[in-house]
């Protein structure tokens, strides 16, 4: 899969829980990949949706985002990483400050893309909805006085574009990670109501879209070919003209 889309991707999203299912051998396997992948100047962003009290955190934040030479283990370093909010935003704050400090990016689940969601999610706390005031949180910790992107994005599902674009507005400078296209039922145009203004506010991560495959005895080189074709066929429909929407918003 690296290997073949090498040059076509800017990030690519290793979910922690299926190498994890593989024993050691799994470990070594996410080891392996995320380092060939850093390599080959591809982003890594590890799918790990990590979160708990400060001291646990603080372990999980120099797992996944400390450099070997800053204490880090070396095994799983990724440039970005899912965190959990749920428990409060004190333990977000020893993510935030090892993100901040090695120059590592957060993507903290704000609302998410699985039918059951809405649960919890679409409540209202207080006078605001759960995912609003998550929102929030996350806004809180963009630079002050600039118009640079903050490190600390958000996960917001493409399946749910209603709730995307309100949410869109109340993060106008974070990234966000925006799964569901494809085989969860997200489309194009869901797609595009997450979008701001800024170049690269946006990642689309597709994963059963590019990897499925109805025969399994296609030889290597062929599936390498449909791994390409699928890749820029999923770029040529979520192209936008960044130009084009600052003077339509504008």
């Amino acid at each position: 899969m690296l290997d073949a889309v090498e040059g076509h991707v800017g990030f690519v999203k290793f979910q922690a829980a299926y190498f994890e299912a593989g024993g050691l051998a799994g470990l070594k396997a996410l080891s392996a990949g995320m380092k060939r992948a850093k390599a080959a100047g591809i982003g890594v962003i590890l799918d790990a949706k990590r979160g708990d009290i400060g001291a646990t955190a603080t372990a999980y934040a120099r797992a996944y985002l400390t450099p070997l030479a800053d204490g880090g283990s070396g095994d799983f370093e990724a440039d970005c990483l899912t965190i959990n909010p749920l428990m409060g935003p004190d333990t977000l704050d020893p993510f935030v400050e090892c993100a901040t400090r090695f120059g590592k990016g957060l993507f903290v689940l704000c609302r998410t893309s699985n039918p059951g969601a809405g649960w919890i999610q679409d409540k209202m706390a207080g006078n605001r909805l759960i995912s609003d005031r998550v929102a929030d949180l996350i806004g809180s910790f963009s630079p002050p006085h600039t118009a640079t992107l903050s490190p600390i994005g958000a996960v917001i599902g493409a399946t749910v574009p209603n709730e995307g674009r309100r949410l869109r507005h109340l993060l106008p400078r974070s990234i966000i990670l925006a799964p569901g296209l494809g085989a969860q039922g997200g489309d194009v145009a869901s797609i595009h109501s997450l979008r701001g203004i800024r170049p690269g506010d946006l990642l689309v991560p597709v994963s059963r879209g590019l990897t499925r495959v109805e025969d399994r005895t296609v030889s290597p080189d062929t599936y390498r070919e449909m791994i390409v074709e699928s890749t820029n066929q999923f770029k040529a429909a979520i192209a936008y003209d960044y130009a084009g929407s600052q003077h339509a918003l504008g």
